[in-house]
């Protein structure tokens, strides 16, 4: 029997090609703030060098298996016109977030056209006195964290900057080795446990996602307090971050009259080493963590220490395996039963939270400094609220997608978190009384 052509899609690829719904489309979104209007022809020629030409998927369509038990495969897209995927706009009046915002959640509904390469790439000029470049890539390309070192190698140093070292793995000794496998395997049973039976509460952000989503976020916030608060209680810039997501859920629902209870999270995990460069074809390689928010915690620091003990103890589980070989799984399944699945965990949670450690110096891209990076991971099943954390150039920036139906004042839990974040640099002012 003849071999099928093309190049087969992984399991876990497969998976969120299949996932797509009305109300919740399986696309990553990711915005590039620019400090000023690139040229056309030079944004064209780094999407082609950088992206398509790299990353032959980005010039690939995916078409059904021709066996019953096959699966799906990528295949030349032989009518590929990179100007179809690439396309130029300008923001009316004076171009503020705002506009850009809602420009953004005008395509946050539209499904890709699954006859061409399932991805696009908005310039939009007008934004203040610059531009922004909106990425809509299909989660079956890649998972998020990959397609945002995508992103970044579209970017160029500033001239004069020093280079950037080459993240390393630390090297773990035998007896450190020994001590994770054994702390994972009497982990097993209670991360079992918590996988299964865990349950969001009912809550002022929960409900039946709609079609219609709102995008926002804050203006760059600098990191030096917020490192130095971690500090107080060993928390890593990570903890301290999340727990500015419980904050500001915590005073959304306080604000909304309820009494606020612990919400979870799914936060994604690289699976790739970073010390290592991006394989040509992309895919899938991440699992998630299920980590229920302390919003219920009445104080600042009370919900700073209690993230770091619940990361602590998800980071030395086995639930980052246990997640990785159930998504390879599901994939391997029919649709129905995909989608059943998912829907069991996903609705565990209120959606995704990402946070995304960018570059330490400034970049450019077509020879234009970069502001700010943003990007969000789509929600499945029930998912509500994303959550998107980025670093980059020594300040953070967060950004929010929410289900208009269900939270219907995303601005206020943008105020929440940043409020949440001015609180957690002023505990550094504060002698630190250890839990």
């Amino acid at each position: 029997m003849a071999r099928e052509a093309g190049r087969p899609l992984s399991p876990a690829d497969a998976l969120w090609l299949d996932l797509d719904r009305p109300n919740n489309l399986m696309v990553i979104v990711a915005l590039v703030l620019l400090e000023a209007r690139p040229d056309w022809d030079e944004v064209l020629a780094v999407v082609r060098e950088r992206m398509v030409q790299r990353h032959p998927v980005f010039g690939q369509v995916a078409r059904p298996a021709q066996r019953r038990w096959g699966r799906p495969r990528w295949h030349d897209d032989p009518d590929f016109d990179l100007e179809r995927h690439v396309r130029r706009t300008t923001l009316p009046g004076a171009g503020t977030d705002a506009a850009l915002q809602a420009y953004v959640e005008e395509h946050l509904h539209q499904p890709l056209d699954r006859s061409r390469p399932l991805w696009e790439v908005h310039l939009v000029e007008g934004h203040g006195g610059g531009a922004a470049l909106v990425f809509r890539i299909h989660h079956a390309l890649a998972d998020g964290m990959a397609l945002t070192r995508v992103l970044l190698e579209l970017t160029d140093a500033l001239p004069g900057a020093p280079a950037v070292a080459p993240v390393r793995r630390p090297a773990r000794s035998r007896s450190a080795a020994t001590r994770t496998v054994l702390t994972g395997a009497a982990r097993l049973v209670p991360t079992l446990r918590q996988l299964l039976l865990t349950r969001n509460p009912a809550s002022d952000v929960g409900g039946t996602p709609g079609h219609r989503k709102r995008v926002l976020w804050s203006a760059p916030l600098p990191l030096a307090g917020l490192k130095r608060a971690g500090s107080l209680v060993d928390a890593t810039l990570n903890d301290v971050l999340l727990s500015g997501v419980a904050g500001a859920l915590h005073a959304y629902q306080v604000e909304h009259g309820a009494s606020p209870r612990d919400l979870v999270t799914m936060v994604p995990v690289n699976l790739r080493p970073l010390d290592r460069p991006l394989p040509r074809e992309l895919g899938n390689r991440f699992a998630l963590l299920f980590l229920p928010l302390p919003s219920r915690a009445g104080t600042t620091r009370e919900r700073l220490v209690e993230t770091k003990h619940r990361m602590d103890w998800l980071k030395g589980s086995p639930e980052v395996a246990m997640t990785a070989a159930l998504i390879a799984v599901i994939g391997r399944t029919t649709g129905a039963l995909e989608r059943v699945v998912v829907d069991f965990f996903a609705d565990k949670a209120i959606g995704v939270t990402t946070n995304v450690a960018g570059p330490r110096e400034q970049r450019r891209l077509a020879g234009v400094d970069v502001t700010g990076v943003l990007g969000w991971v789509p929600g499945s099943g029930r998912h509500t609220v994303g959550v998107c954390i980025f670093t980059y150039a020594e300040t953070v920036r967060v950004g929010i997608m929410a289900d208009a139906t269900v939270v219907t004042d995303p601005e206020a839990l943008l105020a929440a978190f940043e409020r949440e974040l001015a609180a957690t640099v002023a505990l550094a002012d504060v002698q630190p009384v250890h839990p």
